[in-house]
């Protein structure tokens, strides 16, 4: 049946969209096409991926809404998709709440569970700053909907995703979050620090032009060493999707 794959996290701008946009080319590269949807009612970042034939779909009226006959819409378009499809759902961070409530009292994930579809969700920390953020999103997604697979993704463009503690260092790893949640997290993904004035800025540049890595590298629209510096990070993050058996 469908495979899944949401991504979720109550702090925004901390990659979602991204990230949504990885999931979407690792399958590409693997020959296969993802439905991919766009319910983000602000930002509708990963619907300006020309390479992805994404499609909108509204929640609500307002950006801090569910309306329930939207909801069904989207349903609607998973269960009637191709059995041996993959779908990525990309979802805003005003949505965040509203939406985790709404599955929750209709029961939309047991329900695609027990059709058969896998489902994953996928969610975000991201160190600096908006590590604490970033923690209680992943912590709220994980306590209102406790029986579905996680795929924390570590995102350390600002910084290890870690704590200054009286001992030392703790990295998520050796978190309390990471010790309660261990068992339903099926895999964790890192995005690693790079140099942010080289590949830093690739990568920013690929995003606001809405590029694939592949359209990025093959085209003339980047330097040289530029198309080299994405390269060398799409086999990075592609061997980590591989790796984690998405």
């Amino acid at each position: 049946m469908a495979a899944i794959h949401m991504t979720l996290q109550g702090k925004g701008g901390v990659g979602k969209s991204f990230i949504a946009s990885l999931l979407a080319q690792h399958f590409l590269k693997r020959g296969l096409a993802p439905i991919c949807l766009d319910t983000d009612p602000v930002n509708q970042t990963f619907a300006g991926y020309k390479a992805f034939s994404p499609e909108i779909i509204r929640l609500g009226e307002r950006p801090d809404e569910i309306n329930p006959r939207y909801f069904d819409a989207l349903m609607e378009r998973i269960l009637t998709a191709p059995d041996d499809a993959v779908i990525i759902i990309d979802n805003g961070a005003s949505t965040f709440m509203p939406l985790i409530g709404y599955m929750v009292e209709a029961q939309a994930l047991p329900m695609l569970q027990e059709g058969g579809h896998q489902v994953r969700l996928h969610s975000v920390l991201t160190g600096g700053q908006a590590l604490e953020d970033t923690t209680v999103g992943l912590n709220k997604l994980a306590v209102m909907i406790p029986d579905i697979p996680l795929v924390v993704w570590l995102n350390e463009y600002f910084g290890p995703v870690a704590r200054q503690t009286a001992k030392g260092v703790q990295p998520f790893e050796d978190s309390r979050i990471y010790q309660t949640l261990s068992a339903r997290i099926a895999a964790m993904i890192r995005l690693p620090e790079v140099r942010k004035e080289t590949f830093g800025k690739d990568i920013a540049a690929m995003m606001e032009a809405r590029l694939t890595f592949e359209e990025a590298c093959s085209g003339d629209a980047f330097p040289i060493m530029a198309r080299q510096r994405l390269r060398m990070t799409w086999a990075t993050l592609h061997q980590a999707m591989d790796t984690a058996q998405l």
